[in-house]
């Protein structure tokens, strides 16, 4: 995630930007008559956004350390959790569980339903790690974040603010939790993170060198075969059933799956931080900027 403290300051002079800026698509993925709707505002710094099975998106507003729900059905957004490890990116695990990149003290959460958190990663090889940012839960199971460093206030009296692992890299953890470990060493600062729908290919975004990668994944978690997918880096990311990716940073940006862009969104923000497709049938593509949440209706179906 961009650094929140200079966006903040600037985000007013965003305040009364239309929200009908012009939409640039031509890849038939996004509803002709849709209009980027503004949900609510007042929040600090929006991140995070995670799906449960009925629609339903949870988001982080991490400055102030809180989780969120917008409602699919009401349209309503109701806290869920104060006390929320500072998450940022956020991902529903099929029995409803949350997991959590607890930025705080730099762990990953699982938080269930209740809201009653459990501590599953906290370092790694003997280190804390430098700050968990984004997570993707592939389908046969097993999960991958990413652990770039972006120092934070908070970490005073926590932590120090300097890398504490070799290095910002991509790790895999498999879902007995049993195994742990390092799937990319070459990346300059990776921060978005996605799969495909067929858990095959892992996308990441190396926001540090302004390109986006894909990789093939293997049935033991490592991965292989990694090509260049974009040139152009991003906070987060989804994907949708067609294969389409969607990258956020200057509104989102979609990609067809040949790394060809198709469509931009814009969003009256400084910083778009990330995107989910949510409701029930998948077609409500949530957007977080800055201190606000928007919606945008879809032709084409999402994934996650």
């Amino acid at each position: 995630m961009n650094p929140f403290k200079q966006a903040v300051l600037i985000t007013a002079l965003f305040a009364s930007h239309s929200l009908s800026a012009q939409i640039e698509e031509r890849g038939g993925v996004i509803d002709k008559k849709a209009e980027l709707i503004k949900i609510q505002d007042g929040f600090t710094f929006t991140e995070g956004p995670a799906i449960n099975r009925m629609g339903d998106v949870f988001f982080t507003d991490q400055p102030n350390n809180k989780i969120y729900k917008w409602s699919a059905g009401s349209d309503k957004i109701t806290l869920f959790k104060e006390n929320a490890g500072r998450s940022n990116g956020m991902y529903f695990m099929l029995n409803n569980t949350l997991i959590t990149c607890a930025d705080e003290k730099n762990e990953l959460w699982a938080i269930d339903q209740d809201g009653n958190e459990e501590v599953i990663l906290s370092g790694f090889k003997g280190n804390k790690l430098n700050g968990p940012n984004d997570l993707w839960v592939r389908p046969q199971g097993g999960l991958y974040f990413t652990d770039p460093l972006y120092p934070r206030d908070y970490w005073e009296g926590i932590r120090e603010p300097e890398m504490e692992q070799d290095g910002q890299h991509v790790y895999y953890v498999s879902e007995d939790r049993s195994e742990f470990f390092r799937v990319t060493d070459d990346l300059v600062k990776p921060n978005g993170i996605v799969g495909s729908p067929d858990g095959k290919t892992l996308y990441v975004a190396d926001i540090g060198a302004n390109k986006t990668y894909k990789y093939d994944i293997r049935e033991d978690g490592y991965l292989t075969n990694k090509t260049l997918f974009c040139e152009k880096g991003s906070d987060g990311m989804t994907i949708d059933f067609k294969g389409n990716l969607y990258l956020t940073g200057d509104g989102v940006t979609v990609f067809n799956k040949r790394g060809e862009q198709i469509a931009h969104i814009p969003v009256p923000a400084k910083w778009t931080a990330n995107v989910v497709f949510g409701a029930l049938d998948r077609k409500t593509l949530f957007i977080t900027a800055m201190d606000a949440v928007y919606k945008l209706e879809m032709k084409t179906r999402g994934v996650w």
